[in-house]
């Protein structure tokens, strides 16, 4: 659903203008209410309301028992926001989220197929120059090779 990688700023206000590709598909798709919260490696992610409530799903049936389960879940659920795009397709980020991603005022808004990312540039930019030499060795690790079938 979203794809791609833009550049932007945070204004003085900390509004951050959402990719007119973004926005598109919102209509498309009749989004309007939307999620942020802390994601991984210092970014934060950014859903439609539909998606945060498959998340939400997924995450409650993480027995509570579990230490480490109650202590993300505190750290996601906490961190979550409600947002809207105003008429300019602007969200507000809150301060504490701003923080936790260490964004000042230029970002970098990556579509990851469900979600959205929000990086700060100089985080973005260290996480891709970091990993990118390791692109193909990830693609093994991760892909499997296709099934060959039992009549060939």
């Amino acid at each position: 659903m979203f794809y791609g990688e833009y550049q932007h700023a945070i204004d003085n206000k900390d509004r951050l203008i959402i990719p007119a590709k973004f926005r598109e598909i919102f209509k498309e798709n009749y989004a309007e209410k939307f999620f942020i919260t802390r994601g991984l490696d210092r970014c934060l992610f950014m859903f439609p309301e539909e998606e945060w409530r498959e998340q939400e799903r997924k995450f409650k049936h993480i027995p509570f028992t579990r230490q480490e389960s109650r202590k993300f879940n505190r750290l996601y659920f906490s961190g979550a926001s409600e947002v809207i795009c105003d008429k300019q397709g602007r969200i507000l980020i809150p301060t504490y989220l701003k923080s936790y991603a260490e964004i000042k005022t230029d970002v970098v808004v990556i579509g990851v197929s469900d979600r959205i990312e929000i990086w700060s540039k100089e985080k973005w930019d260290t996480f891709f120059n970091d990993n990118l030499g390791s692109f193909e060795s990830l693609a093994e690790q991760l892909i499997e090779p296709p099934q060959k079938r039992r009549d060939e």
